[in-house]
């Protein structure tokens, strides 16, 4: 056994079984092993960028970590993007990113680099693999460093001649210790909070929106008139008719700052405290008022589902039914395509069991709303900032769920980021359905250019906008094996949509805003 057949066996051992890869050169023994560990995945992707956000997508649904495989410094470096979001949306990942050999590094190679200073912003567990025996191992370290609380990025380095030698040995996952529970005084303040008069919101943060916890957080919103938020960057949000109701905390300052004036106090479980995406001249960072108590149940690093129950428990609402929307369904609109029309047919047409990854900020605001009764679906967003990942983060998703429809909401600025990734899910035949919000510009820049200068100059709207020439959506999705249709109407949107659904297959609707 040599070192990249210890490496892929250790991983699937660990439970991780998907690579999205982009290989060269020093990683193309890690790809003939392939064929000696069927159990490995390999899904390749045509940049680095998207191998990276659909390993992110692929953690986010599945609860369980992806394995990148990249080539050198360069490959990594196109990676880093949307391994920021991966690390703000505390997700499980593990990078394989192949080196020269131990003994060719020392020349001066085109492709030479320091892999270590580039990673290590990125990854809480780094090495070097010394040896073809130590790979394995060091590849099982990894693992339960990235599967640890928090979840987080471990990012191992291969080189060469530690991948082709003999005497690789599979590693065996380490036990880690679970994450510690709040002290009793954290879950007794916060019950105080919850029983007094006040007015509370119960922010959760990236794990805690899913599932038991969730279910947990609505019987004690439903028994202390709390109030349930995530934050604008949240990881996932299982959502829609008989759900509990959580609202995301808005994007624009003001409206941040009027949305959570309301409130007394503010609990933290496993989430930031609300501040602003950027600083603003005369707009405060922090979006609490002065008055508002903001306190900490749980951080990322302690059990949170173990920090809410002990609160259900404290505040008597383990028996309580939560609230939940009831299914209704829109009307279908008609006419000319707005904001609120677009809504209205997503929130007409969403199936069951969907995932919706949105990277929509400007022509997506409404989505949620309008979709806050439609079936049971979960919800994705871009937790970092570093635009481009929703084409990717829904490769990713559509890996891991197989059976579910995933509707991806981009803009086009964003969406030329990383579509590369329509040609893996053409590829991988993914039941995507992508929305393209053509507006021809970076239109959330322009509010930040308005806000910034009172009249803006036609040379500085000049740089917002990618009209100069149109770009083609529909075209460049046929090119890389996507069935793609624009859309004028709303009329024309539904239909769009529909069939997208139905295909059960990857497709793109460009959507022409005017």
């Amino acid at each position: 056994m040599n070192g990249a057949e210890s490496l892929i066996q250790t991983l699937v051992d660990g439970g991780v079984d998907t690579c999205f890869m982009n290989p060269g050169t020093s990683e193309i023994h890690f790809v003939a092993a392939l064929d000696r560990v069927p159990q490995m995945r390999g899904v390749p992707c045509l940049f680095e960028g998207a191998a990276s956000g659909a390993a992110d997508g692929y953690a986010r649904m599945s609860g369980k970590p992806a394995s990148t495989l990249l080539h050198l410094g360069p490959g990594l470096s196109n990676a880093l993007a949307n391994l920021h979001n991966a690390c703000r949306a505390r997700m499980p990942l593990i990078n394989i990113v192949g080196d020269h050999a131990t003994f060719h590094r020392h020349y001066e190679t085109p492709l030479a680099s320091n892999i270590e200073a580039i990673a290590r912003p990125y990854s809480t567990w780094l090495r070097s693999s010394a040896s073809p025996e130590a790979v394995g191992q060091d590849c099982a370290e990894a693992i339960a460093s990235a599967i640890t609380a928090p979840f987080s990025i471990s990012t191992l380095i291969l080189p060469a001649d530690t991948a082709w030698g003999e005497g690789g040995v599979v590693g065996e996952v380490p036990q880690m210790p679970p994450p510690s529970c709040p002290a009793d005084s954290q879950i007794d303040h916060a019950a105080k909070l919850l029983r007094s008069d006040a007015r509370v919101a119960l922010v959760l943060g990236a794990v805690l929106a899913v599932g038991n916890a969730l279910t947990i957080a609505g019987k004690i919103a439903a028994t202390t008139g709390a109030a349930l938020l995530v934050p604008f960057a949240f990881t996932r949000l299982e959502r829609g008719a008989g759900r509990p109701s959580v609202k995301r905390i808005a994007y624009v300052t003001e409206e941040a700052i009027a949305q959570l004036a309301e409130f007394d106090a503010v609990i933290l479980a496993g989430a930031p405290p609300p501040v602003s995406f950027f600083a603003h001249p005369n707009k405060p960072s922090v979006l609490t008022k002065e008055t508002t108590e903001v306190f900490t149940l749980s951080t990322p690093q302690e059990d949170g589902l173990a920090a809410l129950t002990a609160l259900a428990l404290a505040v008597k609402a383990e028996k309580a039914q939560p609230q939940v929307p009831p299914l209704a369904r829109s009307a279908l609109p008609a006419g000319s395509i707005d904001s609120a029309g677009l809504a209205a047919v997503i929130g007409a047409l969403l199936p069951e069991n969907a995932i919706v990854v949105d990277e929509s900020i400007t022509s997506g605001r409404g989505m949620l709303a309008a979709t806050a009764s439609a079936p049971p679906h979960d919800w994705l967003v871009n937790t970092g900032g570093s635009i481009g990942i929703a084409l990717p983060l829904s490769v990713g998703a559509a890996v891991a769920c197989p059976g579910r429809p995933v509707l991806c909401l981009e803009a086009d600025g964003s969406g030329l980021y990383t579509l590369q990734a329509l040609w893996t899910a053409a590829r991988e035949n993914l039941a995507i359905t992508a929305v393209i919000f053509a507006n021809r510009s970076y239109a959330i820049l322009k509010g930040e250019l308005g806000s910034a200068a009172a009249n803006p100059g036609p040379r500085a709207l000049e740089m917002l906008q990618i009209d100069r020439p149109e770009i083609d959506w529909v075209s460049l999705a046929r090119g890389f094996g996507v069935f793609g249709t624009k859309v004028e109407t709303l009329e024309e949107f539904a239909v769009a949509l529909r069939r997208g659904f139905e295909s059960r297959a990857p497709n793109l609707i460009e959507v022409v805003l005017p």
